[in-house]
């Protein structure tokens, strides 16, 4: 049968004319070793399943009704968690609904937003999206982030931390910077893949979450996800922290478009991952392990690797043949991320697997170079 010609003499313009981001794949080919979205190699703590079971067993009945709109519970849960006030977090589908509509409430300005010219790929589809104008900042030849480099006028400023999909970490000290150069305009920092750093790596304290920043700066707003250290990215749960009149304003945009983000599966298993903190810390301690670990091999292998602060490693083969590597890796069903990206595109995205996994990867690269 062949494929329809999708008409679009009904779309908006805007519909017409943009360019969607693309996720990662997410095939169903068994035996499959999947290092390519970042996904936690382990399970979810066993209380995620046991308190959503609960929420069947026991109230059933009660799915017919509405979810709490405002997710309050989970609220209270995260603030004792993060050590904040439940009027200083803002809960919505996954990190990404989040984002999406902080652009809608910030970023809509006369000014332009900033942001690394390489950095998560959804920014400039929420660019185009909501008409925001983006300037991207160059990385500097190391592609750390130089916070001297956006000492310009801007309506906001957006940066993954640590930035995707190069794994490197800001310090607090230089988002201070940022904060305390643009009094007037909101400065987002995803924090994605936090939980993952090692903050004495980088000379700061016990945590590197801007976060505890939000308290000094009313312009900063963090966002987080539970889909990479919690292990939930099938709940799709995110979450953003920040003084309460800008969260008051997600408030209001969330309630004009979707009033019910969360359905009470996702916020019951939410909050059951935030009262196992023995669990949580173990993974992350165990995936940074198993980081660090991986990183080793693939120097020794000869590739150029970052000292990434995530749960993947960004990483340039011998020869910079990125794309054919990744080509011959899937030959052999282990997926990894290619980006055909100027700057980039000699290099890999990895995801850290398991034990197994990671070993998987190794040996098949080991294959592929000594036969080049």
């Amino acid at each position: 049968m062949s494929e329809q010609k999708i008409d679009t003499r009904l779309w908006s313009s805007k519909a017409r004319h943009l360019s969607p981001y693309i996720p990662g794949e997410q095939p169903k080919q068994a035996n499959l070793c999947k290092l390519n979205t970042n996904e936690n190699p382990f399970p979810p703590s066993p209380k995620v399943a046991q308190a959503i079971a609960e929420q069947l067993n026991k109230q059933a009945y009660g799915l017919r009704l509405y979810p709490e709109p405002e997710s309050s519970t989970l609220k209270q849960q995260l603030a004792k968690t993060y050590q904040v006030q439940p009027n200083q977090i803002f809960v919505g589908n996954g990190s990404d609904e989040v984002l999406a509509l902080v652009f809608a409430c910030f970023f809509m300005k006369e000014r332009p937003l900033l942001s690394p010219d390489i950095s998560y790929s959804f920014y400039p589809v929420y660019a185009e999206t909501f008409g925001v104008d983006l300037v991207k900042i160059p990385l500097q030849d190391d592609f750390s982030i130089n916070p001297d480099d956006y000492r310009q006028p801007c309506g906001g400023i957006i940066i993954a931390n640590p930035n995707a999909p190069t794994g490197l970490l800001m310090s607090l000290s230089d988002i201070r910077k940022l904060a305390s150069e643009h009094p007037n305009a909101v400065v987002v920092i995803d924090e994605a893949y936090i939980d993952f750093a090692e903050p004495q790596q980088i000379g700061e304290p016990e945590s590197v979450s801007a976060v505890s920043l939000i308290d000094e700066f009313d312009n900063i707003v963090v966002t987080q996800t539970f889909s990479k250290s919690r292990s939930l990215a099938g709940l799709r749960v995110g979450m953003a922290f920040a003084n309460p009149s800008l969260i008051e304003a997600l408030t209001r945009m969330k309630n004009s478009f979707n009033s019910y983000p969360l359905d009470k599966l996702a916020q019951a298993g939410a909050i059951a991952s935030l009262q196992d903190d023995a669990y949580f810390n173990k993974a992350c301690t165990k995936i940074i392990e198993l980081r660090n670990v991986l990183s080793q091999h693939l120097a020794e292998l000869g590739f150029s690797v970052l000292p990434s602060q995530a749960n993947f490693i960004f990483a340039r083969p011998p020869e910079g043949n990125a794309e054919q590597i990744a080509q011959q890796l899937r030959e052999q069903g282990i997926i990894v991320r290619y980006f055909s990206q100027p700057r980039i595109d000699e290099y890999l995205r990895i995801t850290v697997g398991t034990t197994a996994q990671n070993g998987r990867l190794i040996e098949a690269l080991t294959g592929l170079l000594s036969a080049s």
